[in-house]
Formats: structure tokens, C-alpha cells, sequence
């Protein structure tokens, strides 16, 4: 019987995968080296702005819908994520390290199924509970309190950056309408995202920026791989791969992010960051360990991001 061309070899959607960990994990040092030149918010706001610009001619290409989904539904999901997830990671860069950010940011999955629980009746169960372990000890490694010093705005922002990525993970399972057209619906929450990460940076930042060639790729790298390529591998991925294994991205990013700003930037954890580190991206491993067990129904996964 002869192999249906649709049917693609089974290593690209694996190296899709791997593509976009890539792309994600290095944009920790291209977003902070990017801010050098440009306040935090102003370029969340161009990043995101541009990003929906782009993401428009996909639609189109992709004959996906164009009608906007309903407001009460696409406004908070933009709001919560790209306007709250993306401008606080930008915001945390300003303060912290990139690979320090990337890993507090990329505690999202430990928040989700913490919100999970009372929202939307998942409860807690197997490897989760070692992974919540995991996760607050390496939280409480990284933060020391018993010998912090810097500024305390870097590791909050993360946080709250991670938090609000799980929350429109929630809004998004809860208040998603049926049938709704994935690819349509980032768009939407992105240009109302853009929206209101205009309002925060012209009420907070300074509007100065640095059109150096520098900052122009690292714009160019957020919007063209970061964003239109990134999301179209994604859609790939999920397409031919179960949703678990696909997730795995969110697990490979941060450490990519991690060694790249080690590498680049000099950034070199100390030990107790270290040991944080490691038992953070244990936890996440044990996450997604779980999710890639047979479930009784699909999961659907958030838009990731980075």
C-alpha cells in the first residue's frame, strides 16, 4: 500500500518541535539585549503589535475566519495574555537576568495546575505532587531570602508574568466558544493585547528608542521567527503530534534560555540559583511526564509563548 503524501515523515513534526524551542529559548537574550535600547513596555507593545500585523496575511493564507470572536471572551484573554504575560516578562528583563527570568516565567505549567484545581475541577494526582515539591523548593533556592540582595522587582514581574499566562490558559479552557478557530483567536487576543500594552507603555514609559541595528533585529527576530514562524510550526505540531508531546516545548525553551545567557551574556547562576534551577526544570519535567500519559479525554493546550 502506498504512503499517503499527506502524511509527513515522522521526524518533522518532532524537529518542528525542536525548532521552536530554539527560537523561544534564544529570544530570552534577544528580548533582553533588545531592551537596552528600548524601554521594556514600548517594545512588549511593538513585539506584539507587529506580531498581529503579521500574523493577519497567515490568516488569510490559511483561508482561516477573520470575524472577531466575541468581545467578552477575546478581550480578558488578550488582556491576561499578551498584554499582562508579555509585558511583565519584558518588565522582569529590565531587573533580572534573562535565564533567572526565563525559568521563573516558564513556572507557568506548576500555576496552571494549581488554578486548575479549583477552577476548573482538575485535581491534583500522581506525579503532580512531587512536581509542586520540586517546584516551591527551587522557587524558595532561587529567591533565598536568607541571603537576597538586587532588585526584588525581577523575580516578581516573573512570577506574575507566569501566573497571568496561567490564567488565560484558564480563560481560555473555560470561556473558549465551541468551534472556535485557534489561529483566529491568537490574532484577536493579540491585537487587543497590543492595545493595551500601548496604554501601559505611553502612561509608564518613556518614549525613547534606540533604532540601532541591533535593536532593529532583535525586533525583527520577535515578530518574523518569534512570532509567524514560530506559530505556524506550532500549528504543525499539534497537528501530527499528541498534545503532550508537543507541550514539551515549554519544557525545552527555558533551559535553552538558560545556557544561551549563560553563554552570551555571562550570566552564571550561582549555586543555590543553580540547585533552584535544576529542581524547577525537574518539576516541569514530572508535568510533562504526566501529561504524555494516556488521559480519558484531549487536552487542550494555551497558545504558548517564547
Amino acid at each position: 500500500m502506498r504512503t499517503s503524501s499527506a502524511t509527513p515523515a515522522p521526524w518533522l513534526p518532532l524537529a518542528a518541535i525542536f525548532a521552536i524551542a530554539l527560537i523561544w529559548g534564544y529570544n530570552w537574550v534577544v528580548m533582553k539585549v533588545a531592551i537596552e535600547d528600548c524601554p521594556p513596555l514600548i517594545f512588549a507593545a511593538l513585539r506584539v503589535g507587529l506580531g498581529a500585523v503579521v500574523l493577519l496575511p497567515l490568516l488569510l493564507l490559511l483561508k482561516r475566519p477573520l470575524r472577531r470572536p466575541p468581545l467578552r471572551y477575546i478581550l480578558p484573554f488578550g488582556l491576561l495574555q499578551s498584554t499582562g504575560f508579555v509585558g511583565f516578562t519584558l518588565w522582569a528583563l529590565e531587573y533580572g537576568g534573562a535565564g533567572k527570568t526565563a525559568i521563573l516565567v516558564y513556572m507557568m505549567p506548576i500555576w496552571l495546575m494549581l488554578l486548575a484545581w479549583p477552577l476548573l475541577g482538575e485535581r491534583l494526582h500522581g506525579l503532580h505532587w512531587p512536581a509542586l515539591l520540586l517546584a516551591l523548593l527551587g522557587l524558595l533556592c532561587i529567591l533565598s531570602p536568607w541571603n537576597f540582595h538586587g532588585a526584588w522587582q525581577g523575580p516578581v514581574f516573573a512570577l506574575l508574568s507566569g501566573l497571568l499566562w496561567a490564567g488565560a490558559a484558564i480563560w481560555q479552557k473555560r470561556h473558549m466558544p465551541p468551534g472556535q478557530d485557534l489561529l483566529n483567536a491568537t490574532f484577536w487576543q493579540t491585537a487587543m493585547g497590543a492595545i493595551g500594552l500601548i496604554a501601559a507603555s505611553l502612561w509608564i514609559d518613556p518614549l525613547r528608542i534606540q533604532w540601532s541595528p541591533l535593536f532593529t533585529a532583535a525586533l525583527l527576530y520577535n515578530v518574523i521567527p518569534g512570532t509567524a514562524i514560530a506559530y505556524l510550526l506550532w500549528a504543525y505540531a499539534l497537528k501530527h503530534l499528541p498534545s503532550g508531546v508537543a507541550g514539551m516545548a515549554m519544557l525545552l525553551a527555558p533551559l535553552i534560555g538558560v545556557l544561551a545567557a549563560w553563554w552570551q551574556l555571562n550570566e552564571v547562576p550561582g549555586g543555590w540559583e543553580s540547585l533552584g534551577m535544576i529542581a524547577i526544570f525537574a518539576a516541569l519535567s514530572l508535568v510533562s511526564w504526566q501529561h504524555l500519559r494516556p488521559r480519558p479525554s484531549p487536552e487542550v493546550l494555551p497558545t504558548p509563548q517564547e
